[in-house]
């Protein structure tokens, strides 16, 4: 037998008959110059040499380097289970066809004792093809809701939620007992809400699912986020923000204090983007200390606190507490009161650069948020460095983007009638959405010397927003037009957005 060692981190899975019981043994199969090999790892040789030698292969034998080897074992199970899923869906469709009355709760049950144990098998692939199916299409959330008859199952995927499955309700109600159980929450507790949280290992990677669970008035509504791991945070250039804007902030980072506040509705990124300017300053000579609720992102750079209310540890007290802890930099997952707000100046002041986020529609508005909290217009200006408004818009599918001619699209934004506008229609590449992907577009106030001039006298909004298009302040509005003008997305989407 031939055996020799290679490196290549680009090798194809390649399926022989019965691969599934090669890969419980670690014996993998792969194509190199376009003759079929045996792939095996030096830390599993016992095992799949003991299997081999079992079998009649013809094919010469390698070992692949531990990365690559382990890339190559995770494609194998990812082709195993997309098949088992298949597999499940095919027979669900059959059924379907046969019998009209048929629903996947009959697919589920195994005789009668499905509905009487939470451990079932079925629930349990069930609910792990959940997640399976929803990191497949990126989704972001994973919404079970019951309702009067039935239940349904809902991915946000870009931003959006569009229904995945419906359900039986008494079999949905062992879908929830389940998450509750692999959550840590109380099974016997359907009258408060639970929180909870869960991890997942999918292809060798763990995620973080973070769990809520509400009583409605048909039954419990769970709803499951999925989290992202520090290592997978974007920088700040690939936050695909434009360039004037990420040169500004690489400015603004190299201040030693100050607050630098992101703002937006929820689900506009605003976590992501922290963390990224987190990342952006991170050394060993600093000193870095989060307050977030919950923590999405966990990171081994810096020490992360967890919110408590329970045990009284809210954003005020960790902040308190982080003072003496000797910082360099703080970020503070969100201002939601006058308490968080002063203790958050008073840091930004005192020598510390603070990140947060704070709930306004514009980033100009920020400032008078501030204000209405109780903070005088003086340690405003003293302490805040800039503002970051942003969204996430939806691209539009390059594949099947249609002519949208209507006169309606074009009066809503004051288009001229001869810019070409499109719209979504729906493909297979984005999987019949019209989108692909999302852009974030941002507004950044930078407080000039203009500016804190101004907050000298009274404020108003309008007076910001005309002082921060003086400072070439390009608005969220503006960036929306462009992207409509370029074909990048829809009128529909900008208005979702609601920036007009």
């Amino acid at each position: 037998m031939n055996i020799q060692e290679i490196h290549n981190t680009n090798l194809l899975p390649y399926e022989i008959e019965n691969y599934t019981f090669a890969l419980k043994n670690y014996v993998l199969f792969s194509k190199v110059d376009d003759e079929i090999v045996i792939i095996l790892s030096k830390e599993y040789m016992s095992t799949s040499f003991d299997y081999l030698s079992k079998c009649e292969y013809e094919y010469e034998v390698m070992f692949l380097d531990e990365i690559s080897y382990e890339k190559l074992y995770n494609k194998f199970l990812e082709i195993r289970t997309d098949k088992e899923m298949n597999a499940i869906q095919q027979e669900q469709e059959d059924a379907t066809i046969e019998d009209e009355d048929f629903s996947v709760s009959e697919f589920l049950k195994v005789g009668s004792d499905i509905l009487t144990s939470e451990e079932s098998a079925p629930i349990i692939k069930f609910v792990n093809s959940l997640f399976y199916q929803a990191i497949k299409k990126q989704a972001s959330d994973i919404h079970i809701e019951m309702h009067e008859f039935k239940a349904e199952v809902r991915y946000r995927v870009d931003g959006v939620l569009s229904k995945h499955i419906e359900l039986d309700k008494n079999i949905m109600s062992l879908v929830i007992s389940r998450i509750k159980v692999v959550s840590n929450l109380d099974i016997s507790e359907k009258r408060i809400p639970q929180d909870g949280r869960t991890q997942i290992k999918i292809a060798g990677k763990t995620l973080d699912i973070r769990v809520s669970i509400l009583p409605t008035f048909y039954g419990e509504r769970v709803v499951m986020r999925i989290l992202m791991q520090s290592e997978d945070i974007l920088s700040l250039k690939e936050l695909g923000f434009p360039s004037y804007i990420t040169n500004e902030l690489e400015k603004i980072l190299k201040n030693s204090y100050g607050m630098v506040l992101v703002t937006g509705p929820t689900g506009s990124g605003k976590s992501t983007t922290l963390h990224s300017l987190l990342h952006q300053v991170v050394s060993v000579e600093k000193n870095i200390i989060t307050v977030e609720d919950p923590v999405e992102y966990k990171s081994n750079k810096f020490s992360q606190i967890q919110v408590n209310d329970k045990v009284g540890l809210s954003f005020a007290s960790g902040l308190r507490s982080i003072l003496r802890q000797d910082p360099d930099i703080i970020m503070l997952g969100e201002i939601r009161d006058k308490e968080t707000a002063s203790i958050a100046v008073q840091a930004a002041l005192t020598g510390h650069l603070l990140f947060s986020t704070l709930h306004t529609n514009r980033a100009p508005a920020a400032i008078t948020r501030l204000m209405d909290m109780g903070i005088e217009n003086f340690l405003i200006s003293s302490s805040l460095l800039a503002v970051l408004a942003q969204r996430l818009v939806r691209k539009l599918c390059e594949a099947c983007k249609e002519e949208d001619d209507s006169e309606a699209s074009h009066a809503l934004f004051n288009l001229n009638k001869d810019i070409k506008l499109y719209k979504p229609c729906g493909c297979n590449e984005c999987k019949f959405t019209g989108y692909t992907g999302r852009i974030a577009i941002g507004e950044l106030f930078v407080l000039t010397e203009e500016v804190k001039e101004y907050l000298k006298t009274d404020v108003d909004d309008n007076t910001l927003m005309k002082l921060a298009a003086k400072n070439k302040m390009i608005s969220l509005d503006q960036q929306l037009r462009l992207m409509l003008e370029n074909g990048e997305t829809s009128v529909a989407e900008a208005v979702r957005i609601g920036i007009k």
